[in-house]
């Protein structure tokens, strides 16, 4: 049981390394396209890349006989819970694109997005789970590790701010959603079903409120792509099947570090740039905090061990 919670967070880890390297990519993406433009494309190639993958996968149970035909029941169940998936994760996209859009500072937008470590285990309680006292302690270090790491002004609330804050209160409820429908199902086949679920909305949105164009499209394909491929493609995927493997709170905390790989990324790219910019020393205390507070959660498995 603690090596499937080790691989699990292991995958959380890994997605949250890929979302916060996208914070660049995402950045310079919408200087070409819209934001339903750029959640419709990025969603189009995360459902495309999983296509192949499944049909390996499969491939490969079958030679090994180990492939079993899902039921009618259990298809009917994947298919509605991966676009019920898609729904959620359309909304807490677009509120956080909309919500940088209006004004939210980048540094704010990673703060308020991150309060889903908050909501996420608020949430369980009105689904009468229970929440390990040390879990609560951890994501109070983890809120603060956030604010020293994102939040470099005077923290002020703006409406464009209440926008990014319901993107929080999304994201949790689609943590919620996978944690208590998608455990017994196909995380893959789930996670395709969200994205092409995610696409139909985007894209129809994408023609009554914007104007897309295949040139500017194809002008940021190559940060298009990175989000649609691996931060949409191989990331929600690995979020769905890490949190099948490991605790809600735990697996929210997890993936909140997407604000800590964010500032590698920026020090990574700004390196390749040929003008590196640094940490500030706030920034290292909130790494510094951010880390204590991983740390913390693995705690109450090594009680239940001893």
């Amino acid at each position: 049981m603690r090596s499937k919670k080790l691989i699990g967070n292991i995958m959380l880890l890994v997605a949250a390394i890929l979302w916060g390297t996208t914070f660049v990519a995402q950045s310079e993406g919408m200087e070409y396209v819209g934001p339903l433009t750029y959640q419709a494309t990025r969603s189009v190639l995360g459902g495309l890349f999983l296509i192949p993958l499944i049909l390996f996968m499969d491939l490969a149970k079958k030679k090994k006989g180990t492939f079993v035909a899902p039921s009618k029941e259990t298809k009917k169940k994947t298919l509605l819970v991966g676009v019920l998936c898609g729904i959620v994760l359309t909304v807490a996209a677009l509120l956080q694109q909309y919500g940088i859009a209006l004004g939210t500072t980048s540094d704010k937008a990673g703060f308020i997005t991150a309060l889903y470590i908050v909501l996420v285990p608020v949430y369980g309680l009105f689904l009468k789970k229970k929440v390990h006292p040390i879990i609560w302690v951890s994501v109070g270090i983890a809120v603060f590790g956030l604010y020293f790491l994102c939040i470099r002004g005077d923290f002020s609330v703006l409406p464009c701010d209440l926008v990014t804050l319901g993107c929080a209160a999304v994201f949790a409820l689609h943590i919620v959603v996978i944690d208590n429908l998608a455990a017994p199902l196909d995380g893959v086949r789930i996670s395709c079903i969200q994205f092409f679920t995610s696409a139909v909305i985007s894209g129809i949105a994408m023609f009554i409120f914007e104007e897309p164009s295949f040139s500017a499209i194809m002008s940021g394909w190559v940060t298009i792509a990175y989000a649609g491929i691996l931060s949409s493609g191989v990331a929600y995927t690995l979020q769905i099947l890490g949190q099948q493997r490991t605790d809600p709170a735990v697996a929210s905390i997890l993936m909140s570090l997407e604000s800590l790989f964010a500032v590698v990324g920026t020090i990574v790219f700004t390196a390749l740039l040929g003008a590196p910019k640094l940490p500030t020393v706030r920034e290292w205390i909130g790494c510094a905090l951010m880390f204590s507070a991983i740390m913390l959660t693995q705690i109450p498995d090594m009680i239940k061990k001893k």
